[in-house]
């Protein structure tokens, strides 16, 4: 009886143990079914990422292919410059170079320069170059003024009103009114010694009297002196 109760409980225990193995097998059959059947998502296959990377790459390419504005090459506007220059007529250069030298030396006025450089008997250039001269020059017209007017107050012992009539003159130094009147206003000059030294000229040189040589000093065709003037240096005659 023991002994058939041992071969039982031994049957029971295969049963059991091959019931067992079966479930297990079929339950990783299973599992590797079910692995198998979800599919592998990566990022390259998700939607939403390639998407939004399309998406970059074409806000990318606007930005790309936005024009860069060109720098401007350093030196660019000095040859402009200097090919304007080399376009510019010798003879226009030339008629401007003795534009200032009349001008630096000389201290012409502007009307005085432009009618040297045209005259046959000045320096014979073409309307068209004197006048790119007079244009191009760079010269304070009034202190050219005010130089001439020391030449004529210190060497020639002018009065005022002689030294402007004598700026203004087209027959004399063709400066602007407001050119000439800069000057004399502006100039250190002792009249009273002027119309001294004048009448001390006139007394030696032409042997004038006293009176004549007050009314010389007065006349406005003559030296324009005022009346306080002209008796100061007939009173300081020896």
């Amino acid at each position: 009886m023991n002994r058939k109760n041992r071969l039982l409980a031994l049957l029971a225990a295969l049963v059991l143990s091959a019931g067992i193995m079966g479930c297990t097998g079929s339950t990783e059959d299973d599992s590797e079914s079910t692995i198998r059947d979800i599919p592998s998502i990566t990022p390259e296959s998700n939607p939403k990422d390639v998407e939004e990377d399309e998406s970059g790459k074409g806000s990318k390419g606007e930005e790309d292919s936005e024009p860069e504005e060109e720098a401007e090459e350093p030196g660019s506007e000095n040859e402009d410059t200097t090919e304007d220059e080399d376009n510019i007529p010798t003879e226009y250069k030339s008629a401007l170079k003795k534009a200032m030298s009349y001008s630096k030396n000389m201290h012409m006025s502007k009307s005085a320069i432009y009618d040297q450089l045209v005259s046959e008997y000045g320096e014979k250039f073409s309307e068209d170059a004197a006048q790119y001269a007079m244009e191009n020059i760079e010269v304070d017209w009034k202190e050219n003024a005010l130089a001439k007017a020391e030449s004529y107050g210190k060497n020639m012992h002018m009065s005022k009103e002689g030294v402007y009539d004598q700026l203004v003159s087209e027959y004399g130094e063709g400066f602007t009114e407001e050119e000439a009147s800069y000057a004399v206003d502006n100039l250190d000059a002792d009249w009273k010694e002027n119309a001294l030294k004048k009448a001390e000229s006139y007394q030696e040189s032409m042997s004038m009297s006293p009176a004549a040589i007050y009314d010389q000093l007065i006349s406005e065709y003559g030296e324009k002196f005022t009346e306080e003037e002209a008796q100061y240096a007939i009173d300081n005659l020896k």
